[in-house]
């Protein structure tokens, strides 16, 4: 049986801001359908990578390929269309109401999103239709994240791609949020890409981890090999920290333990 095509290829990506280099020389290839996390410490590369998908960083090096084109020769609204983008602060323009936030995308690319497709979004990011009215300020950081994802998905892209998207939330409200965008990935047939700085979130949500540090790739595996001792030195000081909280759980949960 062949593979998924491969829809996203990074060839020697790389990107310098003057005598820094951010990210240096990454290459991989992302198939069709697929969930990757990228993973790494503050200032490994692993946003700016991301963001070469979309080209709110362009490459100094090397090239990304979406769908076999280079992301830099694709109109900029035809590109943004197909590729959905879920960032790191909400990023709803609060000025507009719900339902502008989420049709702002089409609306760049002269379509009009009719009310019931605003409600159709909504519902399937669990979020009353009657919602749609109220402004940004009103929404808890839980209710307007989610805003955020019915929004990235307006346009019926091909890539969903998410820089760090719950890390203002609390940890019940991320945990739901990241089990509803895994199951939309899977019945919208997307393929995801997600940056986190959260180990065990990658972990669960994922089927494929890429590992950064300084600027390079380093350890690219799924979750069940890092959980077995895979992907290195950097890639098991990153998974160290969930597994030694899932012992400590586990010991807890052992007759006669007492917690402490």
């Amino acid at each position: 049986m062949a593979s998924p095509h491969p829809l996203l290829v990074f060839d020697h990506a790389a990107r310098a801001y003057g005598e820094v280099t951010a990210v240096a020389g990454v290459s991989c290839t992302i198939a069709a359908g697929s969930f990757v996390a990228l993973v790494g410490a503050s200032g490994s590369g692993k946003s700016t990578l991301l963001k070469m998908v979309n080209t709110l960083v362009e490459p100094t090096g090397g090239k990304v390929l979406f769908g076999g084109e280079d992301v830099t020769t694709l109109p900029p609204a035809r590109l943004r269309r197909r590729v959905g983008y879920v960032f790191q602060g909400i990023g709803l323009f609060p000025h507009m109401s719900v339902a502008e936030n989420i049709a702002i995308g089409p609306r760049l690319t002269g379509e009009t999103l009719p009310p019931e497709r605003i409600a159709e979004l909504l519902e399937l990011v669990e979020l009353e239709p009657g919602m749609a009215s109220r402004m940004p300020d009103e929404l808890s950081g839980g209710q307007r994240q989610r805003v955020g994802v019915a929004r990235a998905l307006a346009g019926e892209p091909e890539l969903l791609i998410m820089d760090e998207p719950f890390g203002a939330l609390d940890p019940i409200t991320r945990d739901a949020l990241g089990t509803k965008v895994r199951e939309l990935h899977e019945r919208l047939g997307l393929t995801t890409v997600m940056v986190t700085h959260d180990m065990a979130e990658a972990l669960l949500l994922a089927d494929r981890v890429l590992v950064m540090d300084a600027g390079q790739l380093v350890a690219d595996e799924t979750p069940r090999a890092l959980l077995a001792g895979a992907g290195g030195e950097v890639a098991q000081s990153l998974v160290a920290v969930p597994r030694q909280q899932a012992e400590r759980l586990a010991a807890m949960e052992s007759p006669g333990e007492i917690p402490h």
